[in-house]
């Protein structure tokens, strides 16, 4: 498995994926946030807070990580090297893994840096600190976990096509109906437990409640759960 992530990361980051990747993030993010009158934006605000930031991460991320997954098994199919991979000697779990956790840390890297946004805020609170540090940090955290099921998705549908352009589109379609798709369908019902339930089917309602700043040891395993069901039908595509 460590073979095939490190190749992964080689092949992201001797081409340009990977610096895109990071560059379009961060730059659209700190437009958004220090740039472009609105909002979204710190000075403009009047607060001492980047709830902008995490706003926006979850609509960016949503095109930037099936960008980032779309090629991993898709590209394998289409060069013609799917053939000599199937053969080495790795469970069909360890390759899928290995893809996956390579594409997680480069959407990792791509948002370690926004860390800075928040001291830098902290600095121009006035007084210096006076900052929603619980909200910020479980924001972040909540973005790890959902970039967690989106790479996920994209791995997946990346398995299902050797198209890169369908790939990318499966994975589009498949990871905003998770995160907004359950909210939509609530509007048709008027039952509170139906509406209730629905609800915490979606991923936004899970990301809203670590948005707060409270750790819920249910959103975690939600995360969690969600991104081993599609890791697991990465595994059986693959084994097929």
């Amino acid at each position: 498995m460590i073979s095939v992530l490190k190749k992964e990361l080689r092949a992201f980051f001797s081409n340009a994926t990977g610096y895109i990747v990071i560059g379009i993030f961060l730059t659209i993010t700190g437009l958004f946030l220090w740039v472009i009158l609105g909002e979204y934006n710190v000075m403009d605000n009047g607060y001492a807070n980047v709830d902008g930031l995490f706003y926006l991460a979850p609509w960016l991320f949503l095109f930037l990580c099936p960008a980032v997954t779309m090629r991993l098994f898709a590209e394998e199919k289409q060069t013609g090297t799917w053939e000599i991979l199937i053969t080495k000697p790795l469970s069909k779990s360890q390759l899928v893994l290995g893809k996956y956790f390579a594409a997680w840390l480069l959407v990792l890297v791509a948002l370690l840096p926004v860390i800075l946004y928040y001291f830098s805020v902290s600095y121009l609170a006035e007084p210096v600190g006076n900052v929603d540090s619980g909200a910020f940090w479980g924001s972040f955290i909540g973005l790890i976990f959902l970039a967690a099921v989106y790479v996920a998705v994209g791995i997946f549908a990346s398995a299902l096509s050797s198209n890169q352009i369908i790939s990318f589109i499966v994975a589009v379609v498949i990871s905003f109906f998770l995160f907004y798709g359950f909210e939509v369908l609530t509007g048709f019902f008027t039952s509170g437990q139906s509406i209730q339930l629905l609800d915490m089917l979606g991923i936004h309602a899970h990301y809203k409640s670590m948005s707060r700043g409270v750790i819920d040891s249910r959103d975690i395993v939600y995360f969690i759960l969600l991104g081993s069901v599609f890791l697991s039908a990465t595994v059986w595509r693959v084994k097929k």
